[in-house]
């Protein structure tokens, strides 16, 4: 099967974007089709029927290009070939068929900061320094011999090594070793990139969501800084991070691809303050929205050093929250919303108390939360199950690069073995990579054969067949929340409506209105273990009770329950 599927997204009003449903899928542990405890393309299609009974309507799928796997598909060695343990391109067209069959579009995951050194471009490099490709990456070769400058690299050591058989000569690096960053200076690396990402677009994928997009750009004086740690070494991203100059390389990666396709695009735009929100994501800027990390990340001082620790509370989360909000406004731009990703550890692991993390209200709450915010609610696959972190004991037992490399950072700043054990528990990236339970089978439904990463074993009880048919269950609760938020009569509320928080009295509540022109809808979380008081009467219709409280109109509900969501049309 080697026809395009092209999607008709010219046809389609340039902001088709807005009201999609967005699900992230981890391929390599969603669905193991051949029984080699790998998830793969065939996988995704034999459950898209999941998918589209859920309510999504745009699937964004991590990286599924050839790859030695170090930084698991973030270090690509092919742009145009999917890895053989995801299966074939043919896989890949049948996938947009059959999603396209269903209304669902697919977004793919690119990266454009960096490769892996595996692949054909750098390969050539290191061969022939007189080659073209020794320019498609970034090489310095002191007078004296010496690495280049104190910069870290994000997970952990310098940004420079050492090139095989020239001594003097090295190669940067904003992440792993094995993945050398890409020269964005030179017009030719970026032409061809372009021509990559279009014949992408013509396949018929509906856009990307772009990797490190802010990192593109490193400043050129390749300065040294005072060191920020005891290594001597100073954070990669005080000089390489939404540096002045990356607006002209968005801006020329846009009208070169995305623009000519009517695409959506979803930046991972790390570093962008508020005030630069409309550059970004305004009318007119460089993608359709980008991520709100300011509470992703609310728990940690650092997102690539975790105990680096911050004590937040509830009102915390909800100022961070609405700040944010406000400023998209202002910007007339878009968020995608997002409490989980393949980056982040579980939400009701990050963000409700440790004795609460097995109940279904609180994994309730956090989607009411975010889900009615302006912007994009994207979904990260397990999510609707409300799945929880895992605990693992021993170093080994983790795959994940950056937790590796956060428990040695954690020794290097006097943490005991058990302690640095401990913050990678809670923080790693494998907590969300774990196969998802679809069953209560030995392996949970996700293969026939031992998953290339342990489950998480709190989660047994969290799968897809125990839920899909529960009405009480979080399963439900989300495509609910979903068919609200696809729901035509409210559409222009979620879509241009202001977001006015609701001050209660209470820190542990979070309460906030979406309101345009005569329309106004009232969404209130109890974000506690304990009973809150509405000192207020609310009046109008209920349309979302997560605890279906007796069926009682807004007006006689004195108090939120424990996690009670309530959802209301405001008279």
């Amino acid at each position: 099967m080697t026809q395009m599927i092209t999607p008709p997204l010219a046809k389609q009003p340039a902001d088709w974007w807005k009201n999609e449903i967005i699900y992230e899928i981890y391929c390599r542990s969603f669905q193991d089709s051949n029984g080699d405890g790998i998830g793969d393309l065939q996988g995704i299609i034999s459950r898209l029927d999941y998918l589209q009974e859920l309510g999504v309507t745009a699937l964004w799928i991590a990286p599924v290009y050839r790859s030695p796997m170090v930084d698991m598909g973030y270090d690509i060695a092919a742009y145009q070939q999917i890895d053989p343990v995801y299966g074939t391109m043919a896989d890949m067209d049948e996938l947009l068929e059959q999603a396209q069959a269903r209304g669902i579009k697919i977004i793919m995951d690119m990266v454009l900061n960096h490769t892996s050194d595996q692949h054909p471009w750098f390969q050539a490099a290191l061969q022939d320094p007189t080659s073209k490709y020794r320019d498609y990456y970034v090489f310095q070769h002191p007078a004296n011999g010496q690495v280049p400058n104190n910069w870290r690299a994000t997970f952990g050591g310098s940004t420079w090594e050492p090139v095989p058989n020239e001594p003097g000569t090295y190669y940067f690096h904003t992440f792993a070793t094995e993945q050398p960053d890409l020269n964005w200076e030179n017009p030719a690396l970026r032409q061809e990139l372009y021509r990559i990402i279009n014949w992408w677009l013509d396949k018929g994928v509906a856009g990307f969501r772009l990797d490190a997009i802010t990192q593109l750009k490193k400043d050129q004086d390749w300065a040294s800084l005072p060191p920020d740690d005891d290594d001597g070494l100073v954070n990669v991203e005080r000089k390489g991070l939404n540096r002045p100059g990356l607006g002209q390389f968005l801006a020329e990666l846009k009208a070169a691809t995305f623009s000519k396709y009517n695409a959506v695009t979803i930046g991972e735009a790390y570093g962008v303050p508020l005030e630069q929100l409309e550059e970004f994501v305004g009318p007119g800027g460089y993608f359709s929205m980008i991520f709100d990390f300011s509470y992703l990340n609310i728990d940690v001082q650092d997102a690539n050093e975790w105990f680096k620790k911050n004590q937040w509370e509830v009102s915390d989360l909800a100022q961070t929250m609405f700040m944010s909000q406000q400023e998209i406004k202002k910007a007339r731009g878009y968020f995608a919303n997002v409490i989980e990703n393949h980056d982040q550890n579980r939400a009701v692991s990050k963000f409700i108390r440790t004795e609460d993390h097995d109940n279904p209200a609180a994994a309730k709450a956090l989607a009411a939360l975010y889900f009615f915010l302006a912007g994009i609610p994207v979904i990260y696959q397990g999510q609707e199950l409300g799945m929880t972190n895992f605990e693992r004991s021993d170093l080994q037992e983790f795959n994940d690069l950056s937790s590796i490399n956060n428990y040695q950072r954690a020794l290097a700043n006097g943490y005991r073995p058990n302690e640095a054990l401990k913050i990678i528990n809670f923080r790693s990236r494998d907590n969300a990579r774990v196969p998802m339970p679809w069953d209560q089978t030995k392996f949970g439904g996700f293969s026939t054969v031992t998953p290339w990463l342990a489950p998480a074993a709190n989660n047994v009880v969290r799968n897809v067949a125990q839920q899909r048919n529960d009405p009480a269950s979080v399963w439900s609760f989300y495509q609910k929340l979903i068919r609200l938020h696809q729901d035509s009569h409210w559409e222009a509320l979620w879509l241009e409506g202001e977001v006015v928080p609701v001050r209660t009295g209470e820190d542990e509540m979070i309460v906030y209105q979406r309101r345009l022109k005569q329309q106004t809808v009232q969404i209130m979380i109890n974000l506690s273990g304990k009973v809150q008081p509405l000192r207020q009467v609310v009046v109008g219709q209920l349309e979302l009770d997560s605890l279906a409280t007796n069926g009682k109109p807004p007006a006689e509900i004195r108090d939120l329950q424990p996690y009670q969501v309530l959802i209301v049309t405001i008279d």
